[in-house]
């Protein structure tokens, strides 16, 4: 196990909101970019000091991310950023390509203009990172342009449905970004679904979304070498 380094001094919560939300959210997204690796240790004292709260609320947002399974909580000891769950991965994956089917079906069949220039403009944001290797933004986008495929086909609340799902194999992606090719390939994956989508073909777009969505899966064996304590025994 790892220590939990935790910054000096106060980080400032919005006090307009429930603090443990805040708390979640915050830890979460550090667990997906890795900021918080696998077998680093959360000590609720140190995060209450670090936020400015009583115990409570931390204990609440760690409860929350244990339901996901990114916390592993040991009463009493520790509570530990958890491994990568391979078989959760392959579970969110089927259930995330299985709505996006879907998606990508409606969206073909409603040819919108304004959405596929709305996509197209967060492709370019992407293209624009490329060089860059800026590998937080360029998932922010990521995460953006499938977002918005969501909302136009007017299922807001199943793409929060699937975030909550997504903590394995949004971590496995995370670990893949920085293989030679991967954010190009990425950005080839959505120029081919918005061209699909853009022509009304549902086949296509089906197609190029399985292909893009597998990416990472297919590379499971690489990423357990180049990562093997952060990857669970299957």
């Amino acid at each position: 196990m790892k220590n939990h380094a935790t910054s000096s001094g106060v980080t400032r919560l919005d006090r307009s909101r429930h603090a443990a939300p805040q708390v979640f959210e915050r830890l979460r997204d550090m667990i997906l970019s890795l900021e918080l690796t696998p077998g680093t240790v959360l000590s609720r004292t140190e995060l209450a000091n670090r936020y400015g709260l009583s115990q409570t609320p931390v204990r609440d947002a760690l409860m929350k991310l244990g339901e996901e399974g990114l916390v592993d909580i040991f009463p009493q000891h520790a509570t530990v950023v958890s491994q990568i769950d391979v078989t959760s991965a392959l579970q969110a994956h089927f259930l995330r390509r299985s709505i996006e089917l879907e998606v990508v079906r409606t969206l073909a069949e409603q040819r919108d203009a304004g959405l596929i220039a709305q996509l197209r403009a967060t492709i370019a944001k992407q293209t624009e990172l490329l060089d860059l290797k800026d590998y937080e933004h360029f998932a922010l986008f990521d995460q953006a342009f499938h977002r918005q495929m969501y909302e136009a086909a007017g299922v807001p609340q199943l793409w929060d449905l699937v975030r909550r799902r997504s903590g394995h194999i949004d971590r496995l992606r995370r670990l893949h970004l920085p293989v030679a090719g991967k954010t190009a390939a990425v950005v080839r994956d959505h120029t081919e679904i918005v061209d699909a989508i853009d022509k009304g073909d549902v086949p296509a777009a089906q197609a190029a979304l399985r292909r893009h969505l597998s990416g990472t899966l297919n590379q499971i064996d690489q990423i357990r070498t180049s990562h093997p304590d952060f990857l669970a025994d299957d």
